[in-house]
This record gives C-alpha cells, sequence and structure tokens, in this order.
C-alpha cells in the first residue's frame, strides 16, 4: 500500500500517460465535430482539463468521459452560436488517412464544411463514432427524432452539396 503522494504520482503518470496516447484521435474528433483545427484543439483541451480534475473517478474508464465531454462542450458551443456564421474547415491534414482518394478528401471537406455545426456534429457522432440513434439523441440531450430528421437533412444536403460523393451517402433510415 503506497502513500498518498504515492498515488498522486501514479494517477499524474497514468493521466499522461492517456493524454499522449489518445490526444491524436481525441483531435480528430473534436476537428470532425467543429470543422476547424484550432477551435478542436481548443475542445480537446478543455476536455482534458475536466478530466485531470476528475481523474480520481475516472482513471478506470477515461475514454468514455473526455469523449461525452467533447460532444457536451460542443453542443453546448453550437447553442452558444446559433446564428453566428460557421468556421471554414482549413486544411487540416492530421485527420488524413494515407491512402485515400485527395480529391474525394477534398470534396468531402468542403461539403461538410457547408453543412451546419449540428448537422455536422450529429454526422460525426452517427458515422465517424459509430453511435446508434439513441445514443446520440442521450449525448446531445435531444430526441431521437431530431437525430433522425437531422441525419436525414445533412444528408440530403451532402447529396446536393457534393454529387460526387453520393456512394458514401447513404440515408441510413
Amino acid at each position: 500500500m503506497g502513500t498518498r503522494r504515492e498515488r498522486r504520482e501514479e494517477q499524474h503518470d497514468a493521466f499522461e500517460a492517456f493524454v499522449r496516447a489518445r490526444t491524436p484521435a481525441l483531435t480528430r474528433t473534436a476537428y470532425l465535430l467543429t470543422g476547424d483545427a484550432h477551435l478542436a484543439e481548443d475542445l480537446v483541451q478543455s476536455a482534458l482539463l475536466q478530466a485531470a480534475e476528475h481523474w480520481h473517478r475516472i482513471e478506470t474508464s477515461p475514454e468514455a468521459y473526455v469523449r461525452r465531454t467533447l460532444y457536451t462542450q460542443q453542443v453546448s458551443i453550437w447553442r452558444r452560436r446559433r446564428g453566428v456564421r460557421e468556421q471554414s474547415l482549413g486544411s487540416y491534414d492530421a485527420a488524413a488517412a494515407a491512402g485515400h482518394d485527395p480529391d474525394l478528401r477534398l470534396s468531402l471537406v468542403e461539403a461538410l464544411r457547408r453543412l451546419t455545426s449540428r448537422q455536422r456534429t450529429v454526422l460525426v457522432l452517427r458515422f465517424f463514432e459509430d453511435l446508434t440513434e439513441p445514443q446520440v439523441a442521450d449525448l446531445l440531450g435531444v430526441s431521437r427524432g431530431t437525430v433522425k430528421s437531422t441525419t436525414h437533412h445533412a444528408l440530403a444536403r451532402l447529396r446536393v452539396l457534393a454529387p460526387d460523393l453520393a456512394d458514401l451517402v447513404e440515408d441510413p433510415a
């Protein structure tokens, strides 16, 4: 049995290891949620700060806690920003996977940039994070019907904005 100081050092080391290992994946998710590399980094830093404050409670499953924090903080941001002009996606290459068609990626980035923040968030949660409609509804604090309709409208808009992505855009409804 270690001293309190030893336990704090162990927790500190565990938190540092989590941050080093998971920050790239968390940043990719945050980028897809925000549509902006700098906002994504801010969102991840804010979520990790909150995780650090509660590490003693969450250290057995920090990934779920931090991801949920990302989602809820992003929802709070887009609720506050209603009516504010959308941010550009820019050219954030960290989320690009090697071997993918660059033209297809550019079309997708451009089309996602033109979606609303809410539409982009729902699509990221449904298709990038592979969450179910009830899980997305629970995370965002909306009804399942809102998730379904937002997904439907976002996919329809993607079909119009980027017809060359038609093979990728299937409405799950």
